[in-house]
């Protein structure tokens, strides 16, 4: 070992290659960057193209296990990349040979955002297993286990792993009060292993676990039990790097971290920083530093295709507010994406005001997927309408199923009158269950087979359709040929990428002039002027914010735009998911006419009067905007 001057050690590149023995207990790394590092920070748009010219380099680290699948990966790919999510897992895997691949399965919500039936869950999780997966981490969002019970039994069936998980949450800054305190979690650990699991993860999707608070909590959790513990927490709040240490110095036994390139903000604490800090202890990782800078390198070059996803409203790498209002990071985006089309980005801190009280009223439910959408359009809804038309008076569809007990056992019970008032008229009935969800749902699969066999081709393309009945059906069709895939969910290369970037920077900058967008172009593309060294260019540049539209002409759309009470009124931005009445009918004032899709929750609207339908202005699959008259009904 080499010194200088100042008897500091001289680290060569020799010393972090070989010069190290080997730790007592080193801790063990699962990498997240291939699924929740690109779903915090660029909103889950990486390609997988984008991902292979690092996964043999990923392979060879020594990670635990890479995650690389789940969460919002499953919805977005086929929604918006045009991409295949069970290919994936079957491409990487053709690359990564060594390392165990995991993924975020949101207990009987799978990867979408309500309980499917058991039949369903059954034959996603066997595919799951099928195509790749070893470790399943596996969540509630209301640390109901019981949601857990059919895809456990698959996953255990198939000799895989499964990660019980918990869900982190508090209602004080730190853990404690007569909610989320210290016994809460050591029952739930308890319970988790009565259930057979073959290790605990604690979840902390908001960044809220505080150093000495996970410190205690490991510490007990090992006291209870000699279960391996997993350690998942993001960097929202700065408190993720002080977290991980505690949590190692307490006896964690796995963390989660990002490759650099994709950590921070509301994403996970890097790696590099962590390896070089634990060199030569009981826990060195044994990572060859070197290697991972390379990675980074790499990974760095395809990140202007995503930056534009990146949230860089304010330059401070952390928000200690999400110590005061608990939001994770996915949620917050959403909150503001969904104000900022509705022109109301100036009610943002009307909501996180109104969001404790919702989430109190709705049972102090953790706030993470699906929940934390719950939750949060429930509060924005609530801000925006409840003034003019009373509290709580346009209740989603999903806070209907949370009253009624279609998503488990909430952690404190529902308030009463808001109860009341979302299950009044509720198709199922007005008394809330308290058995297992998956109980008391009848079998879909074998209907959604027989509604897709003209389309889907195997049993993976009828999951995605059950799982997503609009967006999945378009995405086949685009698969398989049957319509051309638009222009904003192909690839881009990365010289695409640089030239519209050198273009909006002229553009910014004032180089270049603007004018309206034509008559006929989609409502999100404008169109500039471009004038490069005297020569002058028509560039039309898409605002990823702005909704696009499909299949009807601007014309076919035009209606009459005077006041008249029988227009139905998209009140927020979104997509039709489905029309109940078609042109001709006679409907009855307050009956649900469209259901819209808003923040992956799904909004009734109800007819504004009784009459005949004379006008449908939309098709399933349609994005609208606040605004928009979806349909016409006439006296």
């Amino acid at each position: 070992m080499q010194f200088d001057n100042h008897g500091i050690v001289k680290m060569t590149k020799m010393n972090y290659d070989i010069n190290r023995s080997a730790a007592a207990n080193p801790i063990k790394i699962q990498d997240v960057s291939l699924r929740d590092g690109h779903q915090s920070l660029f909103a889950t748009r990486g390609r997988t193209e984008d991902m292979l010219p690092i996964a043999e380099m990923m392979d060879e680290i020594g990670f635990y296990s890479l995650e690389v699948w789940g969460g919002a990966t499953f919805d977005v790919m086929h929604r918006f990349l045009n991409e295949d999510p069970w290919e994936r897992l079957r491409t990487l895997k053709k690359y990564i040979k060594k390392t165990p691949f995991s993924m975020l399965l949101r207990g009987q919500n799978l990867v979408g955002y309500r309980n499917y039936a058991d039949d369903v869950v059954e034959n996603f999780v066997q595919r799951a297993c099928d195509n790749g997966v070893d470790i399943f981490r596996v969540f509630d969002a209301l640390n109901d286990f019981r949601n857990f019970e059919i895809a456990g039994k698959v996953i255990l069936k198939n000799g895989k792993h499964l990660q019980g998980t918990i869900c982190y949450s508090l209602t004080e800054p730190r853990m404690g009060g007569d909610v989320y305190n210290l016994d809460y979690y050591l029952k739930k650990a308890k319970d988790l292993e009565g259930i057979g699991v073959n290790s605990i993860c604690i979840k902390d999707m908001a960044g809220l676990i505080s150093p000495y608070d996970v410190y205690n909590l490991i510490r007990a959790m090992k006291e209870q039990s000699n279960m391996p513990i997993h350690l998942h927490t993001h960097f929202t709040s700065g408190m993720g790097d002080l977290a991980i240490f505690k949590a190692i110095e307490a006896g964690v036994d796995i963390v989660d971290t990002c490759m650099a390139p994709y950590a921070y903000r509301t994403s996970h604490p890097a790696i590099e920083p962590i390896v070089i800090s634990l060199l030569g202890t009981n826990r060195d990782t044994g990572f060859n530093v070197n290697k991972l800078a390379e990675i980074g390198k790499k990974m760095e070059k395809t990140i202007p295709k995503y930056m534009h996803y990146a949230n860089q409203t304010k330059f401070a790498v952390i928000d200690t507010n999400v110590i005061l209002h608990q939001t994770p990071g996915g949620m917050l985006s959403n909150l503001v994406n969904q104000l900022r089309q509705m022109d109301a980005l100036d009610k943002l801190d009307d909501v996180f005001e109104t969001l404790p009280k919702v989430r109190k009223d709705l049972g102090q439910v953790p706030l993470v997927t699906p929940t934390s959408q719950i939750v949060g359009i429930q509060t924005v809804n609530n801000v925006l309408f409840d003034k003019e038309e009373g509290e709580y008076s346009k209740i989603t569809e999903q806070v209907k199923d949370l009253c009624f007990g279609l998503y488990g056992k909430t952690t404190k019970p529902i308030d009463v009158e808001v109860s009341k008032k979302a299950l009044s008229g509720y198709p199922r009935g007005e008394t809330p269950i308290t058995d297992r969800p998956g109980n008391i749902l009848e079998p879909e699969f074998d209907d959604v087979k027989e509604s897709v066999k003209d389309l889907a081709k195997d049993i993976d393309d009828e999951l995605l359709i059950a799982l997503y009945p609009v967006t999945g059906k378009r995405f086949l069709k685009w698969k398989y040929g049957h319509e051309e895939a638009p222009k904003d969910v192909q690839a881009k290369t990365i010289e695409e990428v640089n030239k519209e970037q050198e273009l909006v920077q002229k553009i910014l900058s004032g180089e270049l002039s603007a004018k309206a967008s034509s008559t006929g172009k989609p409502k999100n593309l404008k169109e500039f002027e471009v004038y490069v060294d005297g020569e002058k260019f028509m560039v039309e540049v898409t605002d990823p914010n702005m909704p696009t539209y499909s299949g009807i002409s601007k014309k076919e759309k035009k209606v009459n735009e005077l006041d008249n009470s029988g227009n139905l009124i998209a009140p927020i931005p979104g997509m039709i998911m489905e029309f109940d009445r078609s042109i001709g009918d006679e409907v009855k004032a307050g009956e649900t006419i469209v259901v819209l899709e808003a923040m992956k929750m799904l909004n009734n609207l109800e007819a504004p009067i009784s009459g005949m339908l004379e006008k449908i202005n939309y098709r399933v699959g349609d994005a609208v905007i606040k605004g928009d008259i979806l349909c016409v009904i006439i006296p």
